[in-house]
């Protein structure tokens, strides 16, 4: 019968030692740095990600960015609209599919991207800090494969 077998007690295990934990508590210390850093520009995070994936693309519809900034398309959009209203980005029909927009950035929104670029990247180098360099290469190598075993999970977060 389900549920009647003894359950073993389970040793301690501190939040201190989950993967998880660990990966919300750095999330939180990096967008810490990145406001800190950043304040002037007015940009989150996930928005600087979008003005550079469009820096690197040149051009791109907003499920490509969704895609490669491992975001849903509804938090996307939201994104881009706000980059647009203040001029940064622009958004055209695509001529090809009318439910797309393409995505450039603007010359405020390239202007923005340099200037902010070495604040962003001294925010992740501080999130880093504590690491020596071959540490900080290993870490990124760990969590790209931590990724990529699990890439096939973007957009289930369902936790109903």
């Amino acid at each position: 019968m389900p549920g009647s077998e003894q359950v073993a007690e389970a040793p301690f295990w501190p939040l201190s030692e989950r993967p998880g934990f660990l990966a919300r508590r750095m999330h939180q210390i990096h967008v810490s740095l990145f406001s800190e850093r950043c304040a002037a520009f007015r940009i989150t995070p996930l928005q600087y990600s979008l003005l550079s994936l469009l820096r690197d693309l040149k051009e791109a519809d907003q499920t490509t960015l969704a895609n490669a900034a491992a975001l849903d398309r509804t938090t996307t959009t939201g994104a881009l609209k706000r980059l647009a209203a203040r001029g940064l980005v622009s958004r055209t029909t695509s001529p090809t599919d009318r439910r797309a927009q393409i995505c450039r950035l603007t010359e405020a929104g390239e202007a923005l991207h340099g200037t902010m670029e070495p604040a962003a990247r001294s925010a992740h180098a501080l999130t880093v800090a504590a690491l020596t360099p071959s540490e900080r290469k290993c870490l990124a190598e760990l969590l790209s494969r931590v990724i990529a075993d699990h890439d096939h999970r973007r957009g289930k977060a369902d936790i109903a």
